[in-house]
């Protein structure tokens, strides 16, 4: 059963839900236009990995990316969920990655393929442990960052990204339906970059709670 931490208290995850394109300064560095709603596609569940285990590379990737981002966790599941009551229906928020093989995904977007292969592969989601969403005032008030063998990659501000969490929550109630135990990748900021054997990751979601990776 594929599940996350909130607190000591395992959850079960049912589905992973990732936003793209959701910081401006991310899209322009991979020459992506801004989209007029959230960009929306899925992990499979057997992409989690906790603190535990080390990140493997799919042997069919020679380019694989950090994406370092915010994670909440739903609670309490819904459809057609207003913006003003989206938050109510978080349960916990972490940090995590979205690890991509981009070769794989550039590859896929010049044919017009999905980006599953790219995105979903064992071990793209790597999710810290979640605190309780009562901890967090104000998610779009959150910062977080991610070190590669100590040197800083990534910085992202919350209150930067161009579809809120609560927006998010609400588009995806509409559209597919949220149940309990649903993960969203809200997005990551700009300085993704590839990863290799051996490097240490290290990330925080400030005044939170910190997760590391080591890559295999």
């Amino acid at each position: 059963m594929a599940s996350v931490k909130l607190g000591l208290q395992p959850v079960r995850v049912r589905n992973i839900f990732c936003i793209g394109r959701n910081y401006a300064a991310h899209a322009a560095e991979l020459g992506n236009a801004v989209e007029s709603e959230p960009l929306v596609f899925l992990k499979p569940t057997s992409a989690l990995l906790d603190e535990s285990s080390r990140i493997r590379l799919p042997e069919y990737s020679s380019d694989v990316h950090h994406e370092c981002e915010l994670v909440a966790l739903i609670g309490k599941g819904g459809d057609d969920i207003a913006p003003e009551k989206a938050l109510g229906h978080v349960a916990g928020y972490g940090i995590g990655l979205d690890l991509t093989a981009r070769d794989v995904q550039a590859e896929a977007k010049r044919k017009g393929h999905p980006w599953t292969k790219a995105k979903g592969f064992r071990g793209a989601a790597c999710v810290s442990t979640l605190v309780p969403a009562a901890s967090v005032a104000d998610p779009q008030r959150l910062s977080f960052e991610l070190r590669v063998n100590g040197q800083l990659r990534q910085h992202g501000d919350a209150g930067l990204m161009l579809f809120t969490l609560a927006q998010q929550i609400s588009y995806l109630s509409r559209v597919y339906g949220l149940s309990d135990g649903d993960l969203i990748f809200t997005g990551t900021p700009e300085g993704v970059g590839r990863i290799v054997s051996g490097d240490a990751l290290e990330l925080e979601l400030h005044g939170q709670v910190a997760a590391s990776w080591r890559v295999a």
